[in-house]
């Protein structure tokens, strides 16, 4: 459990907060390419607690300030023209970095514009992701993880809103014992099995992800550091020889990485909206083959509502719970897909978990390891000391290696790693060694 006092300290994250500033000291997800329109690249949206305008600049994105610094109208209407976003109240234009260029209204040899500037924030695309650096300074380099390195075509992104605390996602994220019990099937997951996490058959064993998980709800976990965060290991024994071997990562401070079938992998951040709410961003990619798009997006858009991407099954309809389902299918009773099951659990802990009352135990290593971390990283950013995940030469930070995998009892410390040693020598973009 933690104090109230430590509670409030790394769930807020507005403007001016410990934990905030924390954040901003990365790239943070803003908005998906998809969501951007072609006929009007324009959109409002609010991060970190501050409300902001994404918009298109040439070939890249502007990120500022949603309200005029004249009167306060909202620009997130404006016209982009002359090279930027112009109010159309008055007129005043502003460019890419936050800087008043034209006050028509003025006196023709008025010099005010100078003085004005509303906030703006370096914006990057990557694979199918807008990020955004909020942060003061110069932004660091983005790392050379497998998200960002995979080729487009290799790669699909998506998010979705989750009415509550970012943290309460990353550490369901993080924490590899509840998928024995949350994502469990009383019979096997229907559908077909592209792009379905749990479905597919783990090499080797015969079983799906679901089946070996489920039956095996006891696994031996352990964590340790890494320069990205901390690598997750979930093993569970299959026979007196024999182990099931499951890899996850946190990447610092708001995102894990985690395996996906025999050949897919994910990385997943969570990213405030303000302390109530927050939207997980998604790369998903494949070691081996090109993604079905067309598949994995009709599957997505299938389970949400435009233009704010909020689940259809929610807190208002009670998450689509029915207990024949219960019964008869799924452990949860709320439809096939475990994201779902995700966003029930985070977010039926409340808007802002009270983790002064919870009691956790030796399977929740990894939950109170990031807590340590976290912690440790606030108190050192505010110092100006390093954090974790962070580096002057993006390069330094590959993979995260996350991997499924079955492995020998005596010798599976090493085997996870030839396994994703193999996985990336038979890839045709991946990064060895």
């Amino acid at each position: 459990m933690l104090s109230r006092e430590d509670n409030e300290l790394v769930t807020r994250t507005g403007p001016g907060t410990p934990a905030g500033s924390l954040l901003r000291a990365y790239w943070q997800p803003a908005a998906l390419v998809s969501e951007m329109s072609t006929e009007r690249p324009v959109k409002a949206l609010r991060l970190l607690g501050e409300d902001l305008v994404l918009y298109r600049q040439g070939d890249g994105w502007a990120l500022v300030s949603r309200f005029c610094a004249h009167r306060g109208v909202d620009l997130s209407y404006g016209r982009l023209e002359d090279g930027g976003l112009r109010c159309l109240y008055h007129g005043w234009l502003y460019g890419a970095d936050g800087r008043c260029l034209e006050q028509p209204a003025e006196p023709e040899h008025s010099r005010f514009h100078e003085k004005v500037r509303i906030a703006a924030y370096p914006c990057q695309e990557r694979n199918g992701i807008i990020f955004a650096y909020l942060g003061g300074g110069a932004p660091p380099p983005f790392p050379d993880y497998d998200c960002f390195t995979a080729p487009e075509e290799y790669t699909f992104a998506f998010k979705g809103l989750w009415e509550c605390n970012w943290l309460q996602g990353v550490e369901g994220g993080i924490d590899p014992s509840h998928v024995s019990f949350l994502h469990r099937f009383i019979e096997e997951d229907p559908r077909e099995t592209y792009g379905q996490q749990f479905a597919e058959e783990v090499a080797g064993t015969g079983k799906t992800l679901s089946s070996i998980v489920g039956e095996s709800y006891r696994p031996d976990i352990e964590v340790e550091q890494a320069e990205h965060g901390l690598r997750v290991f979930a093993v569970r024994t299959l026979t007196e020889r024999l182990k099931h071997v499951r890899v996850t990562n946190l990447v610092f401070p708001n995102a894990f990485v985690v395996p996906f079938g025999n050949d897919k992998v994910f990385c997943q951040w969570h990213v405030p909206v303000d302390d109530f709410n927050h939207y997980w961003f998604m790369i998903l990619y494949d070691f081996r083959d090109v993604t079905d798009k067309e598949t994995l997006l009709r599957q997505r858009m299938a389970g949400v509502t435009l233009p704010d991407y909020r689940s259809v099954r929610n807190r208002d309809n009670d998450w689509g719970f029915d207990p024949a389902e219960q019964r008869s299918t799924t452990y949860t009773g709320m439809g096939l897909d475990i994201n779902v099951h995700d966003q029930w659990a985070v977010e039926s802990m409340g808007p802002v978990q009270d983790r002064t009352v919870e009691r956790l135990g030796v399977s929740d290593r990894a939950v109170t390891a990031n807590r340590r971390l976290l912690l440790k990283a606030i108190a050192a950013h505010a110092a100006g000391k390093p954090v974790p995940g962070m580096a002057t030469d993006g390069g330094t930070l590959r993979g995260p290696l996350a991997v499924d995998t079955v492995a020998p009892a005596a010798d599976w410390q090493q085997h996870w790693r030839d396994a994703e040693a193999k996985r990336r020598a038979e890839s045709p973009w991946a990064v060895r060694g």
